[in-house]
């Protein structure tokens, strides 16, 4: 099941990270069941399953069939919101960097504050 997830991955064009952001999973929880540091849940299956519902859910379960089921393909919009389901991904990506270079640079900033202030105090007292 590892390597049908994998192929799913594949198909959707996605980053590891950005493919469990998409399904609502943790990008911890999907790399450790791939790596089969953990085991595949119900809820990641169920979780990609709703979120490719072009994926066959017998083909994803037991390998049987067609990856993808034909229909859902050729529905009016399909590729323009793949297209739009990649950009939010990647704009989470985006998002979640600037979050934790705000974070260090908040940091950094305090850490200038507090030697700032030494500084000032030595200064004083000298």
């Amino acid at each position: 099941m590892i390597n049908r997830i994998k192929e799913v991955i594949a198909y959707s064009g996605l980053s590891e990270r950005a493919f469990a952001l998409k399904c609502g999973l943790k990008p911890t929880t999907i790399n450790n069941q791939l790596i089969g540091k953990r085991e595949i849940s119900l809820a990641t299956i169920i979780a990609i399953s709703s979120s490719f519902e072009e994926i066959s859910s017998i083909w994803l379960l037991h390998g049987k069939g067609s990856m993808l089921i034909q229909k859902e393909e050729t529905e009016p919009g399909y590729e323009k919101l793949k297209s739009i389901v990649y950009t939010i991904a990647n704009l989470q990506d985006e998002i979640n960097e600037k979050t934790v270079l705000t974070q260090r640079l908040l940091e950094e900033n305090k850490k200038l504050k507090g030697e700032l202030a030494m500084l000032k105090n030595e200064r004083n007292i000298g």
